[in-house]
């Protein structure tokens, strides 16, 4: 006779392999269990692939921007470059040996539970149809490009585009370019291009509160000390200090009133105050909203940037496109050979437009027909054995999601076991336990500083802030072990 309880060897399907999906599979792989990364593109590094914008660069300390398991040696500077990233990811899969796990150009279309089977099918953009008895759904927020809404956009003569989707021939040297959006994009593309454009006009809506940051290059020697010793790496990813500001910044999130946001507040505005000379320029410059009500932009240089005489910040609102510029409301057109638009992506999509139907056909657009939302960003009741990684109301903020998606993944690997020791056929979140925890999170996020009453990509289309409401320690204090009291399990048949 078997023991009463076998180890069940599962089926694991990933969606993405942007850096959650190859965590995720670098995770599988550790523990032998048998699974395929799908990813829609032809090569891995989900917005780190798709973004290659000039001036690309992470707001986060590379060598806290990596894998725990995974130090880096070979970072060029304390902030690195889009390419740096997607390399690392490259590399980091590599070494881990999940590439062979990795079915590119396979867009999951659809994602459908059968209740007899007890297990996804899910549908392919190649028509294939697999099964899986488990979902990682790593499918990344900032992934699908939102195109403003301006009339005429499609008569512009020059070359117009989505930073998200950079034309790399696309002229910038030596001609007229606009940027549209100033969140980090925008920023970052006129810090880059300042230089090289023969004019360079940065139109906005509303300005941005810029928090000064560190920047400077690692030489080949740090580099060659880096590889000699890690321990060097893990003083700056755990550097006692960086820490202590991101806790100090959540707090400042979460505190409205607290003296962490009234640092944070006099920290930009002295930075707006002491940088910018001009004072009808300051003035466009200068915010009518709290400090980190919007994603604060960290830039070293973007002040230094708009100064310069071939630069131009356009406050005026747009009123249409038309084929030799933009013309504003003012009746002013400025004219451009080259229009980018830096508007930002559909931070609502999630894993969709992917159709996903869970338990007795549970539509999730009809799930998250209010809101994007998930029990502790996780799961989501009616939809078994379906795990999220960087999903609905998890942390953002500037700070490393890598981080995140490491404390989630042990969080998820705890929900796992009762299925490999298969004491359960599935597992998902209660649907009281998610009214519970939303209920308990709107009325917080309500009060932290993103619902301070400025507009941003942060608020759902109730204008409540989407985000993790509370102190980054309670977040990792959360994801330390799930409440199973919390989750319905499905009882498995007792091995013969």
């Amino acid at each position: 006779m078997s023991t009463a309880y076998e180890r069940k060897r599962l089926r694991y399907a990933v969606i993405g392999a942007g850096m959650a999906g190859i965590l995720a599979g670098i995770k599988l792989n550790e523990a032998g269990d048998d699974f395929t990364i799908y990813e829609k593109a032809d090569r891995l590094g989900g917005t780190w692939r798709d973004n290659r914008y000039p001036g690309l660069t992470c707001d986060v300390p590379a060598h806290a921007y990596t894998y725990s398991f995974a130090p880096h040696a070979e970072w060029e500077a304390y902030y690195a470059k889009g390419e740096e990233i997607r390399s690392y990811f490259e590399l980091t899969a590599t070494r881990h040996g999940i590439m062979p796990h990795i079915r590119f150009g396979c867009e999951v279309v659809s994602c459908i539970w059968d209740d007899g089977e007890a297990c996804w099918t899910l549908g392919l953009s190649t028509g294939e149809h697999v099964k899986a008895d488990v979902v990682i759904a790593a499918s990344g927020v900032l992934h699908h490009p939102r195109m403003p809404d301006i009339e005429g956009i499609d008569s512009f003569a020059g070359r117009i585009f989505h930073s998200a989707r950079w034309e790399d021939d696309a002229p910038v040297d030596g001609v007229r370019v606009g940027v549209i959006g100033n969140g980090s994009t925008g920023v970052q593309i006129i810090t880059a291009l300042h230089d090289r454009a023969d004019s360079l006009v940065h139109f906005q809506r509303s300005p941005q509160w810029i928090m000064p940051v560190p920047y400077f290059r690692y030489s080949e020697e740090e580099r060659e000390a880096f590889r000699r010793d890690p321990a060097l790496i893990d003083a700056i990813r755990y550097d006692e200090e960086y820490w202590s500001n991101i806790h100090r910044f959540t707090r400042a999130i979460t505190e409205v009133d607290g003296p962490d946001i009234a640092m944070v507040e006099q920290l930009c505005l002295d930075n707006l105050e002491n940088s910018v000379r001009d004072p009808e320029l300051k003035e466009k410059l200068r915010p009518d909203y709290r400090a980190a009500c919007k994603r604060l932009i960290y830039s070293w240089s973007y002040y230094d940037a708009v100064q310069q005489p071939n630069v131009i910040v356009e406050r005026e609102g747009i009123a249409r496109i038309e084929p030799e510029g933009v013309r504003l409301k003012d009746g002013r057109l400025q004219p451009l050979d080259t229009l980018v638009l830096a508007t930002g992506f559909q931070a609502d999509r999630f894993i969709r437009p992917t159709t996903v139907r869970g338990r007795n056909g549970a539509s999730l657009d009809d799930a998250w027909s209010v809101r994007p939302t998930a029990y502790y960003a996780i799961s989501i009741p009616e939809f078994p054995n379906f795990f999220m990684l960087n999903g609905p109301t998890s942390p953002v903020g500037n700070f490393s999601l890598i981080d995140i998606a490491e404390r989630q993944w042990d969080y998820i690997e705890q929900l796992l076991e009762p299925l490999r020791q298969n004491k359960a056929q599935s597992v998902e979140a209660k649907a009281e336990a998610l009214v519970a925890y939303d209920e308990r999170r709107i009325e917080a996020a309500r009060t932290t500083i993103f619902g301070s009453g400025c507009s941003s990509w942060y608020l759902d289309a109730t204008g409540v802030p989407a985000s993790w409401p509370w102190s980054y320690e309670a977040f990792a204090d959360a994801m330390t072990a799930p409440v199973m009291e919390d989750y319905a399990l499905t009882a498995a048949l007792e091995a013969a």
